[in-house]
């Protein structure tokens, strides 16, 4: 039987957007009504020259709703600016520089903003902040995810005793040079390519790039980049009996990075896209211009962000794995989860939104996460409150203090290893920009979001391989 497809609508003169699915679920019912396809689209076209009339239909209602509301858009520019940005709340706010606030409320201005929050990491970053927590209805943001799409952390856990790291210092630092690749080129070469079902992933057909990208993918997999991406051994204790575990001290091993060369060619090629469509879009968000998910660009968009979700996990899986079994260990518990991503997700009035979380935890009721600190400071294992006024966020980490020039310019090398060895870390890599002292104190961004989570573990590095140059990727 013939259909309404989106493309017979835009033939028809249907735009993209939320509208194009209404109409095409619409006509299709109307089909499965008795009407042939060449009246059921007449009958759309009713409906989108006089809506009004068609209110009270059940069948038709959605679909008139939103031919009002955007005959009402229609009246102003379609990518103006709210005069004044919608109210959100600041955890943390003592702690936040005021232009990251200013970026956040410049985000809620936008007229597809329905919420948001600001997490007391929060810093500087592009169109959105980093610690920044934003509520769309039906269009994703590229900048609002980020450029390296679904950044992750993993902590696994041992049943055996920290005091390995001591007794067995050499093995384990071994188990990181020899386990672990860093850099803006990181790649396996030869017989320590890996592999995982994730490259098997229909969804690297998806898209002419995505194909394009799977290359990339097979190279870099079980890499991490450069920045702030960390994999290292330390100490957790557990406050509570979990995971089948009783409460006290286990070696660990946490890491830190995303989705490599696929998350970022992605979101270079999106968020131009995005901006190409909105060219008119305010200079202070031009960074935030969108794509909407009823469209074949915000639907690729949306298929490579979770594709690149997946290859960011498989890459922490492949690490932990080499790193656990050339030390003769093997996890028993694992706690994951990503930042910079978007989900579709409720809020407490039941509306549907995407919730874009650019450098932000999930923390929905009973969700753990882990929030680290810096190189040298103790990160955090979480269990989320479910608080609906944070739409069920919380920090990713201690947020930078300061820029990657300024911590440069600033902090020494031996006041950087002063501060390690205070502290009883080794360093393997690591370049100037990620210093601990470019940080803001761990315990003051956890203690500022009590209310948002509940600390169930305290992770504390002890050696730590990083990328030697400094960077974002």
């Amino acid at each position: 039987m013939d259909i309404i497809t989106g493309k017979i609508l835009k033939l028809n003169n249907w735009h993209d957007g939320k509208i194009i699915g209404l109409a095409k679920e619409a006509g299709n019912k109307l089909m499965e009504s008795g009407l042939e396809r060449e009246a059921a689209l007449t009958q759309l076209d009713v409906v989108r020259q006089n809506p009004t009339s068609f209110l009270s239909d059940a069948l038709l209602a959605d679909l008139a709703r939103e031919c009002i509301r955007l005959s009402k858009n229609d009246e102003s520019s379609p990518t103006e600016l709210h005069k004044e940005p919608l109210p959100f709340p600041i955890w943390g706010k003592d702690q936040i520089d005021s232009e990251a606030i200013k970026q956040m409320q410049n985000a809620m201005r936008l007229p597809v903003t329905v919420t948001g929050a600001l997490m007391p990491d929060a810093h500087v970053g592009y169109g959105l902040p980093i610690g920044g927590v934003l509520a769309t209805e039906n269009v994703v943001i590229p900048y609002a995810v980020g450029v390296d799409i679904a950044c992750r952390m993993r902590l696994s856990l041992y049943e055996v005793s920290p005091i390995l790291l001591g007794q067995k210092k050499g093995m384990f630092e071994e188990s990181l040079w020899n386990e672990t690749a860093f850099g803006m080129g990181a790649k396996w070469t030869g017989s320590k390519r890996a592999s995982h079902e994730v490259l098997d992933d229909d969804a690297w057909y998806a898209t002419k790039q995505l194909r394009t990208l799977k290359d990339t993918a097979m190279n870099q997999l079980g890499t991490s980049g450069t920045g702030n991406h960390f994999v290292e051994w330390g100490s957790f204790r557990l406050h509570e009996e979990l995971f089948g575990l009783k409460a006290g001290e286990y070696l660990a091993l946490l890491s830190h990075s995303g989705s490599r060369g696929v998350g970022a060619k992605i979101a270079d090629r999106f968020s131009k896209l995005a901006m190409e469509k909105h060219p008119d879009l305010d200079k202070s968000v031009r960074h935030l211009a969108w794509l909407d998910l009823d469209s074949e660009d915000g639907a690729e968009y949306w298929v490579s962000m979770e594709l690149a979700g997946k290859f960011a996990s498989a890459n922490h899986y492949i690490i932990h794995k080499r790193v656990s079994a050339s030390v003769g260990l093997k996890e028993i518990a694992v706690v994951e989860n990503h930042h910079n991503f978007a989900w579709r997700e409720k809020l407490a009035d039941g509306k549907e939104v995407i919730i874009h979380r650019k450098g932000a935890t999930p923390a929905g009721k009973g969700v753990l996460g882990v929030i680290p600190g810096s190189m040298g400071d103790a990160g955090y294992v979480v269990r989320g409150k479910g608080v609906s006024e944070s739409l069920e966020s919380a920090s990713h980490g201690a947020g930078r203090l300061m820029s990657r020039r300024a911590a440069i310019n600033s902090i020494s090398k031996s006041s950087r290893d002063d501060y390690l060895k205070e502290r009883g870390v080794t360093l393997l890599g690591g370049g100037i920009d990620e210093s601990p002292q470019a940080y803001k104190p761990i315990d003051e961004v956890i203690s500022a979001q009590h209310d948002l989570v509940d600390v169930i573990g305290k992770f504390m590095p002890k050696i730590v391989r990083m990328a030697d140059e400094p960077g974002d990727i």
